[in-house]
């Protein structure tokens, strides 16, 4: 896909491309029914249910990279200089809260600590050229799933895939979010990176959406395909043979086929947002508004995990009701809450009042 003529403004300034927000409604809204639960049974409305499951994180991550991208985009032009001292900020900011929020008993890994780092690698690339994005998001695809296998391999009893907490040594956080958490940076890097270069098209040509269609949906069905093809004639992984696992496309797996399938699927919800002709209509503006506050609701969901639906819920039925009134009570506070202030709790604080003016 070439690269479009000029890049699409979203963010803190200028007008706002709405199909990224709501973009970042459905990627909040598949979070909270995974994290809801249940992911267990075998029926076609189970398998429904689970659809998210491994794919609305990285839709998640893809459009932070999108959104780090139209923040920097002045900055990459050279008009100002890169926002180290706002980035840092945010990284620490979201680190904090990352930490924070896994303190309650949700049984949620946190996705943020993660997302903090991910800023932090984007910052040295703000100016680097699109086929050097690419390059990155493919090494990353390659060899970060190696390197997890590898130093799987070399520790004395795996990796326990625990949340990253704030009693760990600081060495250890460290350690968790590169590599042996349950979302690490090596891995992760890819759909950030893809995010980053997506930003740079010009997101409102309809010939660009429709690509991301196309491209997206192949590239899902055929890692899909891929995956089932090679365990066919390989044999399904197994926990005693690490290497097999390359052939997996299971969920959070941090294996390529699942990055790339994943990351597809986000490229094609991405592509039928963008063609949407017009998002701003009553019944759809919750979910755009929804995506606007997608920080204050990622954070919101977790404290009503913890307090109101833990240890629940029990079955398809209670999850999907629990999933419905969640979304449905964060979307009505998302809608009242933009009718009086311009942005959320969380988004707010995310901007340094020095920085009202940052890009």
């Amino acid at each position: 896909m070439r690269r479009a003529p000029s890049a699409a403004t979203d963010g803190e300034s200028g007008s706002r491309i709405q199909a990224l927000d709501a973009a970042r409604g459905l990627a909040i809204v598949g979070m909270i029914a995974v994290n809801v639960g249940p992911l267990d049974g075998t029926s076609f409305w189970d398998s429904l249910y689970r659809l998210p499951h491994g794919r609305a994180s990285l839709l998640f991550i893809v459009l932070g990279g999108i959104g780090f991208t139209l923040i920097t985009r002045r900055a990459r032009s050279g008009h100002l200089r890169i926002p180290w001292g706002t980035f840092l900020y945010r990284s620490g900011l979201l680190l904090l809260l990352g930490l924070l929020l896994q303190e309650l008993d949700h049984g949620v890994r946190v996705i943020l600590t993660s997302y903090a780092a991910l800023f932090l690698l984007g910052l040295p690339l703000v100016r680097a050229g699109s086929r050097v994005l690419i390059a990155l998001a493919g090494t990353s695809v390659a060899l970060g799933p190696l390197a997890w296998i590898v130093i799987h391999d070399d520790h004395p009893t795996g990796f326990k895939r625990e949340p990253i907490t704030a009693d760990q040594p600081a060495l250890e956080i460290v350690a968790d979010i590169l590599v042996t958490g349950p979302y690490p940076v090596a891995v992760w890097a890819a759909p950030f990176l893809l995010g980053m270069w997506l930003g740079r098209l010009n997101l409102r040509d309809t010939r660009v959406s429709l690509r991301l269609i196309v491209w997206g949906g192949l590239t899902a069905v055929s890692a899909r395909a891929a995956s089932a093809l090679l365990i066919r004639a390989l044999g399904e992984p197994s926990s005693h043979n690490d290497w097999q696992r390359l052939v997996s496309d299971v969920a959070h797996s941090e294996m390529p086929l699942w990055v790339i399938g994943g990351t597809g699927s986000a490229v094609f919800v991405l592509g039928l947002c963008l063609r949407v002709p017009t998002w701003n209509r009553p019944w759809l503006s919750p979910l755009t508004s929804l995506g606007r506050l997608a920080l204050t609701a990622y954070a919101a969901h977790l404290v009503v995990l913890a307090l109101l639906v833990r240890p629940g819920p029990e079955g398809l039925a209670a999850g999907a009701a629990a999933t419905a009134l969640l979304c449905g009570a964060l979307m009505l506070f998302a809608v009242i809450w933009l009718r009086v202030m311009q942005r959320g709790p969380l988004e707010a604080l995310l901007r340094l009042p020095r920085q009202a003016k940052a890009p």
